[in-house]
């Protein structure tokens, strides 16, 4: 069949850092591929913007190691491409109470796969970090050298320019309203609600927080995917210890395990302050979300006030706030499948992210490239990832408040 204009190898629905790194992946082997995105490129209204996301390879779930590492070089790859860094390095360190069974598969999981790292007692964190936190007695620490800051808005402009590069079509503003199966000739179509209607041979699907919604509407099928409201808070660092919190000095990225589930990076995008913030967030209808402020501040200010040595401003509460989304599933785990059904191995379903999941957007765009193009991915074991695990295992309704990966 001729290639026209509105014909194409894959079709990747939505433009965020799942979609543009599979959208890179897709053009770069050579397929004539278009990436398209319901709003304006670089919005603000989903899950891949904004100033900084954690770069980490400590899971309790030992099966995400080998996707973090991955993409640490997926990410200098792609950075050395373009010419320009989106992820600056650090240590991380994971905390908690001495007894968290989170922390200590985030041990087994550095024992298992030989990561280099440091168990920490109360004392050698406070000879370690000295200055920076203030230790409970019963804390422990996990620190080792993967950790680090990406930049999410660049990150993505950056695989939307080499999939640009490598020959892909993008177009913006493209809500699409329906994707249907070709009977006759094969191949899948994509209608849009201005009109707008492409055919391509497959299609991949990572529109985020909407996946739910669009996976529905087009198949029936029922993913329990939560849209949640979540809030990043920017506190200031007091005068004369700004130099403490910076990146690429002794401060790590970190991660608190506990009731909230609290993390952190180190000053970089805004001079003087600090990102501490709860993992989670509020479920809302991402079309008609309350756009917050809707944070429970004061267990935050309090941890702030008692952890990091009182060298960080909470009483006047944060700085600056960026609002975000999480597409959150039950588990926490992806969703990595096929759709199945009449579409069979034609649609792609890449979601459910849920709140850890950017850090591997590159490695997920090899995967979803390597499921659309070939039937199968490589060097990955998707059974933790298959929409089918729901029915199988179903784990209740997501909470307000969660705290276990970010």
């Amino acid at each position: 069949m001729a290639v026209s204009g509105h014909d194409f190898d894959v079709i990747i629905v939505g433009a965020g850092i799942m979609g543009s790194s599979t959208a890179y992946q897709v053009a770069k082997r050579g397929h004539k591929t278009l990436l398209i995105e319901q709003f304006d490129f670089l919005h603000h209204r989903g899950s891949s913007h904004g100033e900084s996301r954690t770069m980490r390879a400590t899971y309790p779930e030992d099966y995400y190691y080998a996707m973090v590492m991955e993409s640490y070089k997926l990410w200098e790859e792609a950075e050395s491409e373009i010419g320009y860094k989106v992820h600056f390095k650090a240590r991380h360190l994971d905390m908690g109470a001495s007894d968290d069974k989170s922390l200590h598969g985030i041990i087994e999981t550095c024992i298992k796969h030989s990561v280099p790292h440091e168990v920490l007692d109360p004392r050698l964190l406070a000879e370690k970090f000295s200055g920076m936190f203030n230790i409970p007695e019963n804390c422990v620490g996990v620190s080792n050298e993967y950790g680090g800051v990406i930049k999410p808005t660049k990150a993505v402009s950056m695989f939307h320019t080499l999939a640009l590069q490598n020959g892909a079509v993008l177009r913006d503003f493209m809500e699409v309203k329906d994707i249907r199966k070709d009977g006759i000739k094969g191949g899948i179509w994509v209608y849009t609600s201005n009109g707008k209607k492409f055919w391509g041979k497959k299609c991949v699907v990572t529109v985020g927080a909407w996946t739910s919604k669009l996976v529905k509407r087009v198949s029936g099928v029922e993913l329990p995917i939560q849209p949640l409201e979540t809030t990043v808070c920017y506190w200031r660092i007091k005068e004369g210890h700004e130099s403490k919190y910076r990146i690429g000095g002794d401060f790590p990225t970190f991660a608190y395990y506990g009731e909230p589930y609290i993390y952190g990076t180190p000053s970089l995008e805004f001079p003087g302050l600090i990102k501490v913030a709860v993992h989670g967030g509020y479920p809302c209808d991402q079309d008609k979300r309350p756009w917050g402020p809707g944070i429970a501040l004061e267990s935050l200010k309090q941890w702030i006030e008692e952890k990091l040595a009182g060298q960080v401003d909470s009483a006047a509460g944060p700085v600056a706030t960026q609002l975000c989304m999480y597409a959150m599933t039950p588990d926490e785990d992806f969703v990595i499948d096929f759709l199945g059904g009449e579409f069979g191995k034609d649609v792609v379903i890449g979601g459910g992210f849920s709140g850890h999941g950017f850090k591997m957007g590159p490695v997920v765009g090899r995967i979803l490239a390597d499921l659309v193009l070939g039937g199968e991915a490589k060097g990955v074991e998707l059974k933790h990832f298959r929409m089918g695990r729901f029915e199988e295992n179903p784990k209740g309704n997501v909470k307000n408040f969660l705290s276990s990966k970010v």
